[in-house]
């Protein structure tokens, strides 16, 4: 297109060209030459726009290049030079047009002066000012479409980046769901189970002795059974639940925190129900006494179930590692906080007790648990033999 104006403005401007070399007294190929140069340097409108418009000022003297003038000045107010540049060089050009103009018709006409002169205002303002308004209303869309494009490209970098945001948020929360079902999975079945295989070890050894006795351990471990299948059922109902989005799972962990996705904490077990906890590893033969310190509290759903947990697996590690030891279970309510202790003393049976199996989750679980929520968690052997646990919650 540029290639195409700039061959038009050149056979424009030779043309004119001839003209001005007979008014001039030059010859007229000289004359054609100068116009076809003059009207070619429209080719470089787009590069140099100011360099273009100047060229039209200086020749409008010679009555040429009225395709280069106007086509100058649009490219001029549609680019990026500053206004003040913009309106300079159109004044210059209004006038320069008007005042050829006004010569020329006052020349070749006699008319009343008053109508030469708004002849000539108005023939110098049409081929100045239409060009200039044009160029700055497109240089205007032009300006406005590259920012809407601008906004367009950050916006979708932006909403590129908090999907892949919400991706690694879905990522971790499945992560997390993970861990936290392996543990619960871990602390439902090893507990029941482990109490099922001390009573049924209990069973096998008095069952030609005392049959009253074996019947009441019989009768525990199908008590221990239902009950872990219950809690089961439990967990796997939830498991079964409708499947939640990778977004709004990233959304329930940032609100809720991973503890609400499966089921959650209020689903669980309490602090109330220690005392039955206790019982159970009491009546399968464990030496275990509990001990409360402080007034009876209700703490968060989260506090209490990861409290009975810890206690749990505390019971269950000495029914797999300490058989026969005396067991203090300690609760303690305090001022913002809840203390668990579990702590066996040294080992009076076989070193395997009844053959449980142990995967070693149970600590690392207990001190996920507890971190989770702030807490402190310690243990490790006692100078006596044996071995506590012992975590601190928040309230």
């Amino acid at each position: 297109m540029d290639l195409a104006l700039a061959a038009l403005s050149a056979t424009e401007c030779a043309w004119e060209g001839i003209g001005f070399a007979r008014e001039a007294g030059i010859p007229v190929a000289a004359g054609v030459l100068f116009g076809a140069v003059v009207g070619a340097t429209l080719v470089l409108r787009r590069r140099w726009p100011i360099a273009v418009v100047l060229v039209g000022i200086a020749v409008a003297p010679a009555e040429m290049g009225f395709l280069l003038s106007v086509a100058g000045m649009y490219t001029l107010a549609s680019s990026e030079v500053p206004r003040r540049i913009i309106a300079g060089l159109a004044s210059m050009s209004l006038v320069a047009t008007f005042i050829v103009m006004y010569l020329k018709t006052r020349g070749d006409v006699e008319a009343d002066p008053a109508l030469v002169v708004a002849l000539s205002g108005f023939v110098a303002i049409a081929l100045t000012v239409p060009p200039v308004l044009l160029g700055l209303y497109i240089g205007a869309r032009r300006r406005l479409m590259e920012s809407l494009q601008e906004r367009a490209d950050s916006l979708e970098r932006e909403l590129s980046l908090l999907a892949d945001r919400a991706e690694e948020r879905a990522e971790w929360a499945r992560t997390e769901e993970r861990t936290r079902i392996a543990r619960e999975m871990h602390d439902v079945v090893a507990h029941r189970v482990s109490l099922m295989v001390v009573h049924a070890a209990a069973l096998e050894a008095v069952a030609a002795k005392d049959p009253a006795r074996a019947a009441k351990n019989a009768a525990l471990v199908g008590d221990m059974g239902r009950q872990a299948l219950t809690e089961l059922r439990e967990m796997l109902g939830v498991l079964r639940a409708a499947p939640k989005p990778a977004v709004a799972v990233a959304a329930a962990v940032a609100t809720a925190g991973p503890v609400a996705l499966v089921g959650g904490a209020d689903e669980g077990p309490s602090l109330a129900e220690l005392e039955a906890l206790v019982g159970q590893s009491r009546a399968a033969g464990m030496a275990v006494e509990m001990v409360v310190q402080g007034a009876d509290a209700v703490y968060a759903a989260e506090v209490e179930q990861t409290a009975y947990r810890v206690v749990q697996e505390a019971l269950t590690n000495c029914h797999k590692h300490a058989p026969g030891a005396r067991v203090v279970v300690r609760l303690a309510h305090r001022d913002g906080e809840v203390a668990m202790q579990v702590e066996n003393g040294p080992c009076e049976g076989a070193a395997d007790g009844v053959g449980l199996p142990s995967g070693g989750n149970g600590l690392v679980g207990m001190r996920e648990r507890v971190l989770g929520l702030g807490g402190v968690f310690v243990s490790g052997p006692t100078e006596t033999g044996g071995f506590r646990v012992s975590a601190v919650l928040p309230a």
